[in-house]
């Protein structure tokens, strides 16, 4: 780590990991990578480290930075040029996929990269499509959140999570505003995360999210929600987002092995 913070430019620091053998590496490394640079300080230098320098802070060969590399390059998230190093697009490409591939920092980095507002929050009660993950919770406490699009200050996607009152209590709302709520709950507040289960489904914009996402009613957006569950079993938030359907795909990886 400090070897790649010595030799990376000022402002730019990435993500530790802890690597899953039971997933490509190099998926892994690039959605680490992705939400450090989506994460990153605004006045944050654009050029990273060299391959030699990330694929020793996170652990791997140079040939798998290598292809974690050329994954970002092909989203249109950095850019590669010869004996000059790699640098951080100034806008990513428009269309951006929703991807599941069975990583915590996966769901960071999806959720990551955009101006977010806090748009309210407080204990509300646990409503009917919530009562099965919350049986002995009356009440969950509701975050509502807003991102848009940094460089356009479009709408993207808005988000509303029910989390555990208890969980809450030690939350910053802050935070929310700088991170996405499964980051929060990691690695700010300590919860041991041990899986999120995930769904995303085609759905017509209702009033709310058509005023929220400038988009016209009934027009298809992206509805996906996940549940995360703790070491013990426990449903300690789910977060429901809506997607504009113009902005986003749903993409899927299915490995042979």
């Amino acid at each position: 780590m400090d070897q790649v913070n010595e030799a990376s430019p000022p402002g730019f620091a990435p993500d530790s990991l802890v690597l899953n053998r039971k997933l490509p590496l190099w998926y892994q490394v690039s959605q680490s990578l992705r939400a450090s640079i989506l994460g990153r300080p605004q006045d944050a230098s654009t050029r990273l480290p060299t391959e030699e320098q990330l694929a020793l802070h996170y652990g791997v060969s140079v040939l798998t930075m290598r292809q974690a590399l050329k994954e970002l390059e092909t989203e249109g998230l950095i850019s590669r040029h010869r004996r000059r190093g790699t640098f951080i697009e100034p806008r990513a490409r428009r269309v951006s996929p929703v991807r599941l591939l069975g990583s915590i920092d996966a769901i960071v980095a999806q959720q990551s990269g955009e101006r977010t507002t806090v748009l309210g929050h407080g204990l509300a009660p646990v409503s009917g499509d919530l009562a099965e993950f919350f049986p002995d919770c009356p009440e969950v406490v509701s975050y509502r959140r807003l991102r848009r699009d940094d460089a356009t200050d479009e709408p993207t996607n808005w988000a509303e999570n029910a989390v555990r009152p208890e969980i809450a209590d030690r939350l910053d709302v802050a935070d929310l505003e700088r991170w996405p709520m499964t980051k929060v709950l990691r690695d700010s507040l300590g919860v041991r995360i041990a899986r999120i289960t995930d769904t995303v489904e085609a759905r017509l914009a209702d009033p709310v999210t058509a005023e929220l996402l400038g988009v016209p009613l009934l027009s298809p957006i992206l509805h996906y929600t996940g549940v995360t569950y703790d070491e013990d079993g426990t449903v300690v938030d789910v977060a429901r987002i809506r997607y504009r359907g113009d902005r986003f795909s749903f993409s899927v990886t299915v490995e042979a092995h």
